[in-house]
Order: structure tokens, then C-alpha cells, then sequence
């Protein structure tokens, strides 16, 4: 299990207008109440540290940046299988 006092959370919102956007961040207990709302509104949870790490340079309400594309696709990709709206 993660310390909870070095949680990294970052929630990201797709439109399908753009790239997504950073619309929620925090660490420590501010991340751990992001992924607490996310489970209980069944939003998807990937976990991956880098990449958490690199989003989280981003400012809330900025489209992710371009060198980013790729790994939030494959993010989108897992979320869409997880929810069956992709195969």
C-alpha cells in the first residue's frame, strides 16, 4: 500500500474539445480525497507515478502539454475498455 502522506493525485477531464485538462491535483491528503471522490463515482483510477508526477507540473485548467499525448492516450484507452465504451 502507498503512504497515504505522499499520495499524488491528478484528475484529468475529456471533453473530446482539445487535449484534456488538469482539473484537480494534490498530495497527501488532498490526493487521497481526490482518489477517495474518483472511487466513489466510479471514475477509473490508473495508477502511474511518472506519469502523475509529470501532470502534476501542470496548471489546474491547462490542456495537458503535447509530449504528454501519448501517455494520457493510453490512459484514455484503459479507461474506455474499463467502462466498455472501447475494445
Amino acid at each position: 500500500m502507498s503512504d497515504t502522506a505522499n499520495q499524488l493525485a491528478v484528475a484529468l477531464h475529456y471533453d473530446h474539445a482539445g487535449a484534456p485538462r488538469v482539473v484537480a491535483k494534490g498530495k497527501g491528503a488532498i490526493g487521497a480525497k481526490i482518489i477517495e471522490v474518483a472511487k466513489a463515482h466510479d471514475i477509473p483510477i490508473e495508477e502511474n507515478e511518472v506519469l502523475a508526477g509529470a501532470l502534476s507540473n501542470v496548471e489546474l485548467g491547462d490542456e495537458i502539454p503535447a509530449e504528454l499525448y501519448k501517455a494520457v492516450a493510453e490512459v484514455l484507452v484503459f479507461v474506455l475498455r474499463l467502462s466498455g465504451r472501447a475494445r
